[in-house]
């Protein structure tokens, strides 16, 4: 396997690691994840094998109309209940199908039950499979990025405790007032990411005062490599937070997907993996898309210590190949934890 790479020249920023699940399932031979089940109890139970292992972090993708994971808070909180350390989150949920008045009582609820763990990201969403998905869900808009983003303001007001409804005299004894929702959990406002695919949405994120998320997918594309671009975008939005005031240190996450090779079976799934940025029209815009790292580890960790994204964030997700199961993925986060994520400056969990 080799010895774990220290590079003495990595940023100290990077803190924390987590993995992020798509939580696919698929009932096709190979699959260890044959229904939604199968997905979300094994998310649960890589959740406990990452925090033995020290990972800081389990963060769970949401899509909507597909075989993935998509309500995120009955599973966050079971995750939370079945842990006592690791933060529990998401990269992303997509504000267009949100009642945001009721997703702040079901994330209160969730971080209570975490012990304030909750992580939690949300967004405009990615393009999906289903057209004008949203509007199945009750919710139209002439723009959709603008109803995520007012959906996204009134979340975070009613998670911050402000008035949402009126008192009903003719049940007050004619008495008026305001109203809160319930529960509320302490904190909770300071530990909320926007997942950001634009240096501007990034820009906005820091005002908003958020912490980012930034996409493997940029919708945007000046040229440069995507680590570059990336650390471009987070770049802008430190700069954009600090120019806001805020009296919180902004902090900024990236995901990467990494498949080290230390065994036959690895390699037989993912010999092929490796490869460079992807450019292509999305929606009819050019975008960049983030590569793969598959390898042995001490390559993989001298390459994510040269990556100048990775250099600048705070916390960085790996992606994990959740079909193959929580036994295999363990080993994968052992593997990363062990001999690729010291050298990008991160230490066990306590």
């Amino acid at each position: 396997m080799g010895t774990t790479v220290t590079s003495p020249a990595v940023d100290a920023r990077v803190k924390k690691i987590g993995f992020l699940s798509f939580g696919h399932w698929r009932d096709v031979p190979g699959s260890q994840t044959r229904s939604g089940a199968d997905a979300l109890l094994q998310t649960i139970e890589l959740a406990e094998a990452a925090e033995e292992i020290g990972v800081n972090g389990a963060f769970v993708r949401v899509h909507h109309f597909e075989r993935q994971l998509a309500s995120p808070f009955p599973l966050l909180a079971a995750i939370g209940a079945r842990t006592r350390r690791i933060e529990i989150g998401t990269g992303v949920i997509d504000m267009r199908y949100e009642n945001p008045l009721y997703m702040a009582e079901e994330a209160a609820a969730a971080d209570l039950i975490s012990g304030g763990r909750l992580q939690l990201g949300i967004s405009r969403g990615s393009p999906e499979t289903a057209l004008r998905g949203a509007e199945s869900f009750g919710y139209v808009a002439e723009d959709a990025a603008e109803m995520a983003r007012t959906k996204a303001e009134t979340f975070l007001a009613a998670i911050d405790g402000g008035p949402v409804a009126r008192t009903d005299p003719a049940r007050t004894g004619g008495l008026s007032g305001r109203l809160a929702v319930t529960p509320q959990s302490p904190g909770l406002r300071d530990r909320i990411w926007w997942g950001a695919g634009t240096r501007a949405t990034g820009q906005w994120a820091a005002k908003l005062g958020v912490h980012l998320q930034s996409s493997t997918l940029l919708s945007e594309d000046t040229g440069v490599p995507f680590d570059q671009l990336q650390a471009e975008q987070i770049r802008l939005y430190r700069e954009a937070w600090r120019e806001a005031g805020h009296d919180r240190e902004a902090r900024v996450s990236v995901s990467r997907s990494v498949l080290p090779i230390t065994e036959d079976i690895d390699r037989l799934y993912f010999g092929t993996q490796a490869q460079g940025d992807q450019v292509g029209l999305l929606e009819g815009v050019r975008s960049r898309f983030g590569r793969t790292f598959a390898g042995e580890p001490d390559r993989i960790a001298e390459e994510l210590a040269a990556d100048e994204a990775v250099r600048e964030a705070d916390y960085v997700l790996f992606t994990v190949p959740n079909q193959l199961g929580v036994e295999y993925n363990a080993r994968i986060l052992a593997t990363i934890a062990a001999h690729i994520a010291p050298a990008i400056g991160w230490k066990p969990a306590a």
